[in-house]
């Protein structure tokens, strides 16, 4: 059995686990999130701890058990606590400011660009060369974060652009007569 999915999830006081045939919901403060449920895994709560065993004996089914495992863990995490990504802007003139569910960004194009923000997803900017992400989906976290990383990812002979604020750029040297 997959090592990850050995171990039991638990769930903390204040969230609400209710598993369906095909579909575990998890709710708490921090939302209400939704699974679909591999036919590969059988799912079990029993005080207070989610347990996740492989049907069979087969490789598809244990490792099923892993992710599926992971899965819950980051929607109970999310659900209590929330996940966030924080993205800097490097380079002269490049700024952010949310409004709202919007982001506006000027990173050195002609035009301002606006990126609206899907539901569930709040954006931040303590500064103006810093951008914070939270939810609590951990998948639809990163992938904001990455589509708004990929309107300037950063170059490699200056470094400017949007970046991962732990993300290292490894600079280029620039050409030699």
């Amino acid at each position: 059995m997959s090592r990850i999915g050995k171990m039991p999830v638990a769930v903390p006081q204040g969230v609400d686990v209710q598993i369906k045939e095909d579909q575990i919901n998890v709710k708490g403060t921090g939302g209400q999130l939704s699974l679909s449920l591999n036919s590969l895994v059988k799912v079990t709560i029993d005080g207070g701890k989610l347990t996740f065993i492989p049907i069979d004996e087969s490789r598809e089914a244990n490792a099923m058990s892993g992710t599926m495992r992971q899965l819950v863990n980051n929607m109970v995490v999310g659900v209590t606590k929330g996940f966030e990504k924080k993205l800097n802007l490097v380079g002269v003139g490049y700024k952010a400011a949310a409004q709202g569910a919007k982001l506006n960004l000027t990173v050195g194009f002609s035009h301002p660009v606006n990126k609206d923000m899907p539901a569930g997803i709040t954006v931040a900017t303590p500064a103006p060369t810093e951008i914070v992400i939270k939810g609590a989906d951990r998948q639809r976290v990163g992938q904001v974060a990455a589509e708004i990383r990929a309107i300037r990812p950063p170059e490699p002979y200056k470094g400017k652009g949007i970046r991962y604020s732990d993300e290292k750029i490894t600079i280029k040297e620039t050409k030699k007569k």
